[in-house]
């Protein structure tokens, strides 16, 4: 058995999952203790699912935890960043466009040296052993333990930032080091973004990481633990210990995945409709479409793993106008329950909206008998409008494409939708985000720039594939389940040589539930 847990920032949604079946589901309102949400998570759904402690064989999780501290500013670390590039890569120096408030919580320490590579893997500039001494000495002078280092081109050669964290490994032996290839795309300042707030959400990652661990002793659960990260994979306890930042988007992420297996649909555009807003998001072959644009995170550009998804203002909580013409962005969120007419309050939702149409049942629909007719028509039309109108411009051609609705919000659509050839509700789509955590596989990715006229086509494609399954292999999954599952080729016009910068993905099922 396997049970799946989303803690988003509203509720935190739960599902045990034998094969794919679903025992038992639960939501509820987020607590602000962390163990505290997942011990009542795992109460409620063992409880509803008749599960011994014996009975689980995984546990996967997905968390809003870190996106909310970079959003909020809240619980980062002092963080050094150590840029080998010189003496190229003048121009911009780290942390230039970051806004004040995060570039201050993390002390603006900014280091630049000499190294680096070309696209090609060879050296810009040998590292300079005195140069590198001097900048540790005066990290470890202030008392920093949260460093990121990023070459350039290192995803094309590790080598110098390797040998820089070796370095400071020898002279700060506690140090938190976040290593710019491991965690970001090509690339410089985004990469070394991605890297600098991996690297200062360190100390809030061993937190998080141990409540979860200790969730699960309170309740004598003995299973391997997985946390999904925002490609639609999952990573072990101890991997997120050191790459918190790759699970900002695993959220959305996990709906999508949900909705896929709800609905028995491979490629669709999903709409995950919560209190505030609605994701949506493409699915292709099951999993989501990427981005290959920057990310912005709290007003940081980065080059993460990230699903393209569009968020726009309309959810359950959404505020409604009194004629009924405008409805959202502002939301009463999480306090719908409360401020909502239906429960009780004085504002006018979507969610009342719904109500008062007669389409569910939801509080005392008493309390919405005095909206007019004309209002509620005229706020049910934009709720629509704007919810196809973000589909129509997320779909791949121009061709309907199904339509798969998920999250607590998915009762305010009601009417056929424009831009859907179908669209789908399917049963349990309030906590398909926990579904999406629980069928969670793993995977392994490689991207690289590769000359075509040194190396053929289907040697670099054969090469790279390989490279991606070790890592997948090393991350967890079984070798035997592994399948690829997209191959992205990019021209890079303005290089020499037939450059092509070359992007495999493979995934595959967990090792240590394959073979229980």
């Amino acid at each position: 058995m396997k049970i799946g847990i989303d803690v988003g920032g509203t509720h935190t949604d739960a599902v045990v999952l034998s094969g794919s079946e679903i025992l038992a589901t639960h939501k509820a309102l987020t607590s602000a203790d962390v163990k505290e949400g997942i011990v009542n998570a795992l109460d409620a759904v063992m409880f509803g699912a008749s599960l011994k402690p014996s009975d689980v064989s995984a546990v996967m999780i997905g968390t809003t935890h870190f996106t909310n501290a970079v959003i909020e500013r809240k619980h980062l670390s002092c963080t050094a960043i150590i840029r080998a590039c010189l003496p190229t890569g003048t121009g911009i120096p780290p942390q230039c466009d970051w806004p004040e408030d995060i570039a201050n919580s993390l002390g603006n320490h900014v280091y630049s040296i000499k190294g680096g590579h070309t696209f090609s893997g060879d050296e810009i500039h040998a590292l300079d052993d005195v140069e590198i001494r001097s900048v540790i000495k005066d990290i470890a002078h202030k008392g920093i333990e949260s460093i990121a280092v990023a070459a350039a081109f290192s995803p094309m050669n590790p080598a110098h930032e390797v040998y820089i964290a070796n370095k400071i490994r020898a002279e700060i032996p506690n140090a938190n080091i976040t290593l710019s290839h491991e965690i970001g795309r090509l690339g410089l300042l985004e990469r070394e973004n991605a890297a600098l707030l991996n690297a200062a959400l360190g100390s809030l990652a061993d937190t998080v990481v141990s409540s979860m661990k200790q969730a699960l002793i309170e309740r004598q659960i003995d299973c391997p633990f997985f946390v999904s990260q925002n490609d639609g994979t999952l990573m072990s306890a101890d991997y997120i210990a050191n790459y918190p930042a790759l699970t900002f988007a695993s959220g959305p992420t996990n709906s999508l995945r949900g909705a896929a297996m709800l609905s028995q649909i491979s490629d669709a555009i999903v709409v995950d409709i919560g209190g505030t807003t609605s994701d949506v998001g493409v699915l292709a072959n099951g999993f989501p479409r990427e981005s290959n644009s920057f990310i912005d995170v709290g007003g940081i550009r980065t080059n993460f793993r990230m699903p393209d998804i569009m968020a726009i203002g309309v959810g359950g909580g959404s505020l409604v106008s009194a004629d009924g013409t405008s409805v959202g962005p502002k939301s009463v969120g999480h306090r719908l329950v409360t401020e909502g007419l239906v429960f009780g309050g004085n504002q006018v939702t979507a969610t009342d909206i719904v109500v008062a149409a007669g389409l569910h049942s939801i509080g005392d629909m008493q309390k919405v008998a005095h909206l007019k007719p004309e209002m509620i028509e005229a706020a049910g039309d934009e709720m629509h409008r704007l919810i196809d109108d973000a589909i129509d411009r997320m779909r791949p051609s121009d061709d309907p494409v199904p339509v798969i609705l998920v999250g607590g919000g998915s009762i305010l659509v009601s009417q056929q939708l424009n831009s859907a050839s179908k669209v789908v509700c399917p049963e349990h789509a309030d906590v398909a985000n926990a579904i999406g955590a629980a069928i969670a596989q793993v995977g392994g990715e490689v991207e690289s720039i590769i000359s075509y006229s040194k190396i053929k086509r289907e040697d670099a494609i054969a090469k790279s594939t390989q490279e991606a399954k070790d890592k997948a292999v090393l991350a967890g999954a079984d070798g035997n389940s592994l399948r690829v599952l997209d191959v992205e080729e990019t021209p890079m016009s303005y290089m020499d040589d037939n450059a092509v910068r070359l992007r495999i993905k493979v995934v595959g099922e967990l090792k240590q539930l394959v073979e229980s």
